[in-house]
């Protein structure tokens, strides 16, 4: 029976939807988990420095394939090995990573899908921004933690910039750090969150915090949205794990991943919380939510 190793930088509550689209793509090619395939499941909870521990351990194990499902998990995993086969699930640029050779070409061992969380700061800024138009000052929380953090950093900062607008740049990486963070923002009445993986696991505690803090926040992914954000935009990321379950099923079936091209969104979807602009005291025009994909009252 063949083994996919998965590993993930985050947690495993926070990934439990996900992980069910995972498994469906894998469905979709025929394996079943138990049945005719294995995972073994490794979960760094926010301590990216145990991701080469955990990919070390896969080795061991011997795995068919590994899938990686953030951008430090899946660079933990091409810097082990050449031979195993990796799928990644992320959402930055596999390119600019240095995962793939392009898009279309991955070349070497290394392919998946990806939502492009981190490349649509500047739509976000945009939306924020719509709603909040007398805010001078935003922030954005990043994990210095993070790989990515350096281009996502600026990304944030072009978007903003190019409003006209000032930004804040706050750091945490840990439960604690995450409160604190919201004492430091310096005077920002609007927040962007980045997409590591850590905010998505703290999504609940994030739109609480915001929402005691009175600050307007827009999300990547629509489980924050959910969870209480106020907004969010981005592609689905369940859509992207099923993508990437599919793809490990096919090179468990033989197909090599240099010639699987990594799956890119096709739809972006805009959420708006009403319940949460209510609390904020913030009036959301009719005309933005006619725009969005969901409005949760």
């Amino acid at each position: 029976m063949p083994v996919v190793g998965f590993l993930s930088g985050g947690s495993s509550e926070g990934l439990s939807r996900p992980l069910v689209a995972f498994r469906q793509g894998l469905g979709k090619s025929g394996y079943f988990e138990s049945k005719n395939v294995t995972i073994e499941y490794r979960w760094a909870n926010g301590q990216y420095d145990q991701l080469p521990t955990l990919v070390a351990d896969l080795l061991r194990r011997q795995v068919t394939v590994i899938a990686p499902t953030t951008p430090v998990a899946a660079l933990a995993a091409k810097q082990a090995t050449t031979l195993i086969p990796s799928v990644f699930a992320l959402g930055s640029d596999p390119v600019k990573d240095g995962l793939v050779l392009s898009l279309n070409r991955p070349g070497g061992n290394v392919t998946g899908a990806t939502f492009f969380g981190n490349l649509l700061a500047a739509k976000r800024a945009e939306l924020l921004h719509q709603l909040v138009a007398d805010a001078k000052v935003f922030a954005v929380l990043l994990n210095p933690k993070n790989a990515n953090v350096e281009l996502e950093k600026s990304d944030t900062q072009q978007a903003v910039h190019a409003l006209g607008l000032d930004l804040v740049l706050v750091q945490a990486s840990t439960e604690d750090e995450i409160d604190k963070s919201f004492t430091n923002l310096q005077g920002a009445t609007a927040l962007l969150v980045s997409g590591d993986v850590r905010f998505y696991d703290r999504r609940k505690q994030i739109a609480e915090l915001a929402v005691r803090h009175a600050i307007a926040t827009c999300f990547p992914y629509r489980e924050q949205a959910v969870a209480g954000g106020l907004m969010s935009y981005g592609a689905d990321i369940n859509d992207t794990f099923r993508q990437a379950g599919n793809y490990v099923g096919r090179i468990l079936k033989g197909e090599k991943p240099a010639d699987l091209p990594v799956q890119q969104p096709t739809k972006f979807e805009f959420v708006i919380n009403l319940k949460t602009a209510t609390a904020l005291s913030l009036t959301v025009p009719p005309t933005m939510s006619a725009r969005a994909d969901e409005v949760i009252e």
